[in-house]
């Protein structure tokens, strides 16, 4: 696999052409960029082309970066770093303006590149892709970060009228964004496994074209920590979706962004941590059709700021958003291209390092997860009003709370525009209320859920009488997760001994 040029043996994919929007196949090559690909035929072409400022000219002669160690000397280099602050082990790595052996020179960093990003970062992510996944025949397309590629995609694939599926709870910020497009969404109902494959198979099986439009070809989806569920798709359940994906001839877009956050399935166990951890295989590692677009990001595991992430993808796809990217956002961001390429060379972590710092990373949020779900089981679970599952990946718990049992519960409710038999909605409402009243910020599940065309709308089980979770986050600091559930629940006793009319 080159994973760089795009020369790469392509026999063994199907024919994926027909899956791309009109947009897609209307987009022209920029032909200035067209030209300089040209030029890199020979390494000594002089250039009277491009308006390039030259690099004497940046006010910038060095950048210098001092990172956490993860030398064998640290046993876990998170706590390390976390802990020990400014004593804490650490090492630098540096680039500068002139070009030297196994640097990526500002010179370059810091000039025009291509939309693909540049080659030297570029191959920074294909190694580390090749390295957790092995795809077949598939190429890097570096993004500034998961909204920008998954945003990217939805473009890439789909024409106004389209329906794409995606988890009914999902994250809002990234469902809204091919709304404007004219792209419409089907939900697909989930549960703590995470997606459900015989709902996404029973959707697709019995689509009708006439009444319904043409049938989804496009599947979203966040398989590791999903958010806002925090469920995790198992191995087993992959397998199937893929196999589905086949057969009704379904483009499925991996957004992974807590790949590397996943955690032991056992509480409180901790001879665990010194158990060997395999991560689950994503979509990507069995993809033989070149149907999987796997969006990574390093802003979970570095730091959101950096902006940068990836999308691996077959080589039309890639040639694809090659070009639209070198219409719009063109390059992605040059100082976090250069951070990644100098931390995964043979100067900095390297792949190796890399692998020791997510793996004790996952464990720092795994020991976060354990301190969240005791306080919520000591404080919350205990008053018998709500409950939750514990996450195997991300950054996220679920609340799920027991809404039948407050006393102003009703069934056989109809609102106009609305498919609910319930006012769960309503109560859930009030309650979001109550909690920022007590003084406590949380995520009602009404905002997560995906907009459903009405021609595809569930109306035996509405996911308006479904919204009966709050979504609550582990990742922040730690001191104020204790007394943030002792909030909730002196809120929910209080809610559910109310008998007032209210806002239900």
């Amino acid at each position: 696999m080159s994973g760089l040029t795009g020369t790469i043996d392509t026999s063994s994919q199907v024919d994926l052409s027909h899956h791309l929007s009109t947009e897609t196949r209307l987009r022209q090559a920029n032909p200035m960029k067209a030209i300089w690909r040209l030029a890199r035929r020979k390494a000594d072409m002089i250039s009277l082309a491009n308006g390039d400022p030259h690099y004497s000219l940046y006010p910038i002669r060095k950048v210098e970066f001092e990172v956490a160690s993860i030398g064998d000397d640290v046993d876990d280099p998170v706590a390390s770093w976390r802990t020990a602050g400014p004593s804490a082990p650490s090492q630098t790595f540096s680039t500068t303006t002139e070009s030297s052996p196994g640097k990526l020179p500002l010179k370059t960093a810091l000039q025009y590149s291509a939309g693909a990003g540049l080659p030297d970062a570029q191959r920074a992510v294909t190694e580390l892709t090749n390295h957790y996944h092995s795809p077949p025949d598939h190429i890097a397309t570096l993004t500034l970060g998961n909204g920008d590629g998954v945003a990217k995609i939805f473009r890439l694939l789909g024409d106004p009228g389209d329906h794409f599926l995606a988890d009914e709870f999902s994250f809002s910020s990234l469902t809204n964004a091919p709304l404007s497009h004219g792209i419409n969404w089907v939900p697909v109902r989930i549960d703590g496994g995470g997606l459900i494959p015989e709902e996404l198979e029973r959707i697709l099986s019995n689509w009708d074209s006439e009444s319904q439009g043409k049938r989804p070809h496009v599947l979203y989806t966040v398989p590791c920590g999903q958010n806002p569920t925090g469920s995790t798709l198992s191995l087993e359940r992959r397998q199937r979706i893929y196999d589905i994906a086949q057969r009704f001839d379904i483009i499925i877009v991996e957004d992974d962004p807590y790949y590397y956050l996943q955690y032991d399935p056992l509480d409180f166990d901790d001879s665990m941590a010194d158990a060997p951890f395999n991560f689950i295989p994503s979509f990507l590692s069995m993809d033989i059709d070149g149907r999987v677009m796997r969006v990574d990001s390093f802003s979970k595991i570095m730091a959101p700021g950096m902006r940068l992430g990836w999308i691996t993808s077959n080589p039309l796809f890639h040639e694809s958003l090659v070009h639209m990217t070198d219409s719009s956002t063109h390059h992605p961001h040059a100082f976090g291209q250069i951070f990644i390429t100098e931390m995964l060379s043979q100067a900095g972590w390297q792949i190796s390092g890399f692998d020791r710092w997510v793996r004790s990373l996952r464990l720092e949020y795994q020991r976060r997860r354990d301190v969240f779900m005791r306080a919520f089981l000591r404080d919350v679970a205990s008053t018998g009003l709500a409950s939750a599952d514990f996450p195997e990946a991300g950054m996220f718990v679920w609340i799920k709370v027991d809404i039948e049992r407050h006393p102003r519960y009703r069934t056989g409710v109809q609102t106009e525009g609305s498919l609910a038999k319930t006012n769960v909605a309503q109560l859930m409402e009030e309650l979001f209320e109550r909690c920022l009243d007590g003084g406590l910020v949380v995520m009602p599940a009404s905002i997560f859920v995906t907009p459903a065309s009405l021609k595809v709308s569930c109306a035996e089980h509405p996911v308006e009488d479904r919204l009966n979770f709050l979504r609550t986050t582990f990742a922040g600091p730690e001191e104020t997760m204790e007394p943030a559930l002792k909030i909730l629940a002196t809120v929910l006793k209080e809610f559910f001994s109310s008998s007032e009319s209210a806002k239900a």
